[in-house]
């Protein structure tokens, strides 16, 4: 699988020349090598098109609350309908997306699962709302493999685009940490 991860501000028209720069790299993977990413607005839909057009298994993210998805910030739903459209797969990762400390959790548990990560980033370090540089910095300490796409004509807005509710600081309890899979009442793991 790989990965993306990047700047969730990107303008309108970076996202034409980021996807064409994805396609590309996509379509030099391995035959059969999927595609992994959470669902969201901005560039998870950039990069599940891209993913799409190079011919390349996608498997999109979701939140979870125990068995079933949890809601998606307002923002992000219509993106998140159009990624579903476009996988193959689905999988289910207990994190609370109104919370960016688990969303960030859960962008390492994609880090984790794949086998090269696509971190679409200008080079800046990581702020309050953007953790591109510290996702990065986590799959180099795994030894995942890391290439930086940002082509000519990539440009941020200049402000990370934060879906309206969504904060800092502790999640909802017992969304961090777990293993992605079915949940049963009281959070049990009901996996074999």
């Amino acid at each position: 699988m790989i990965a993306v991860v990047g700047h969730t501000d990107l303008t309108e028209d970076a996202h034409g020349v980021v996807r064409a720069a994805l396609r590309t790299r996509l379509a030099q993977a391995p035959a059969g090598t999927g595609a992994l990413v959470r669902a969201g607005r901005g560039l998870p839909q950039v990069y599940g098109r891209a993913a799409r057009e190079a011919g390349r298994p996608l498997t999109v993210v979701l939140p979870a609350e125990g068995a079933v998805p949890a809601p998606l910030p307002a923002a992000d739903r219509a993106a998140a309908g159009e990624l579903l459209l476009l996988a193959e797969q689905v999988r289910l990762l207990p994190y609370d997306p109104a919370v960016r400390d688990t969303v960030v959790a859960a962008d390492e548990r994609l880090v984790g699962a794949a086998r090269t990560l696509l971190a679409v980033w200008d080079g800046s370090p990581s702020d309050g709302s953007d953790a591109t540089a510290h996702l990065v910095a986590y799959a180099r300490a795994r030894s995942v493999p890391v290439e930086v796409v940002w082509p000519a004509g990539a440009a941020r807005t200049g402000r990370a685009e934060r879906a309206p509710g969504v904060r800092r600081g502790r999640p909802a309890a017992g969304l961090v940490g777990r293993r992605p899979g079915t949940y049963g009442p009281g959070g049990r793991d009901l996996r074999p």
